[in-house]
């Protein structure tokens, strides 16, 4: 989304932006777009100093809470900002979890890594949701669940990924359980024992997934369609990433097709189920 915030349309989340308005779609494509640009700063080798350029996108924020932004997104996120009510904790948190990224942080328990998963899964789920006008302790506890699931999607989806990148999610006390150490998840050893894992990992998420699922029915049906749109899509990539057993080295992903029947799937269970 660095590049455009139209770039929105060819992720996971591209269907989920049909039925919103025009004002909403282009305040969340600002705020992914902001998002992606975070993770491209600690993904990307073309950036040589990320912690200083996370730095400055830290004192951006500041200066769009003081209506004093110096870039293009920022500016546009000065609107957005004022529209929306959305709180400064929605940007800082998510570059504290960049950061955790930078250091290559690990964690010890699921418990540990909802640390994590809080500040770049659940804090995007807020925001989210803030600008579909859903707010207060229903809609916190729907981005817990619904944010901890898709992060967790990723986590699994992306763990040889991240391993070439020095970064390992995986709880040190599931791997311990396996016999399996971080640094054979960064050496990529002990394949099967790692989807062990993995499977661990997938039950959790699922379990988020059904959670949120019936959290989404306490809220508008037409409204809550963007969420249900992004849970089934995210759960149908992880349905896929089970039936290979957790075993492929390179992440799997949906095809288009498959996108768009997981929109079909949350516009049927949402009008008709």
């Amino acid at each position: 989304m660095a590049e455009s915030n139209q770039s929105y349309k060819k992720s996971s989340f591209g269907p989920a932006f049909l039925f919103l308005s025009k004002r909403q779609r282009r305040a969340l494509a600002n705020y992914y777009e902001f998002c992606r640009l975070m993770d491209d700063i600690v993904d990307e080798p073309t950036v040589t100093e990320p912690a200083k350029a996370l730095d400055y996108w830290q004192e951006e924020v500041n200066r769009i809470f003081d209506g004093k932004a110096e870039t293009p997104l920022g500016k546009q996120l000065i609107v957005d900002v004022k529209d929306f009510k959305l709180i400064k904790d929605r940007f800082l948190l998510l570059i504290e979890g960049m950061r955790a990224d930078l250091q290559g942080k690990s964690y010890g328990s699921l418990t540990e890594l909802e640390w994590y998963l809080y500040r770049v899964a659940v804090v995007v789920g807020l925001a989210t949701l803030d600008i579909l006008d859903f707010k207060g302790p229903q809609a916190e506890s729907l981005a817990k669940d619904l944010g901890g699931a898709v992060q967790l999607t990723n986590i699994i989806r992306d763990v040889s990924s991240d391993a070439q990148l020095g970064r390992v999610y995986l709880p040190l006390d599931l791997l311990a359980q396996e016999g399996l150490s971080r640094e054979d998840v960064l050496a990529g050893r002990e394949a099967e024992k790692r989807a062990k894992v993995l499977t661990k990992l997938a039950e959790v998420a699922e379990k988020l997934y059904d959670r949120a699922e019936q959290q989404m029915k306490r809220f508008p049906k037409m409204q809550m369609l963007p969420c249900r749109i992004m849970g089934c899509v995210y759960a149908l990539n992880l349905a896929k990433i089970k039936r290979d057993g957790f075993i492929s080295e390179q992440p799997i992903r949906l095809t288009k097709k498959e996108k768009l029947k997981g929109a079909f799937h949350a516009c049927y269970t949402t009008f008709f189920a």
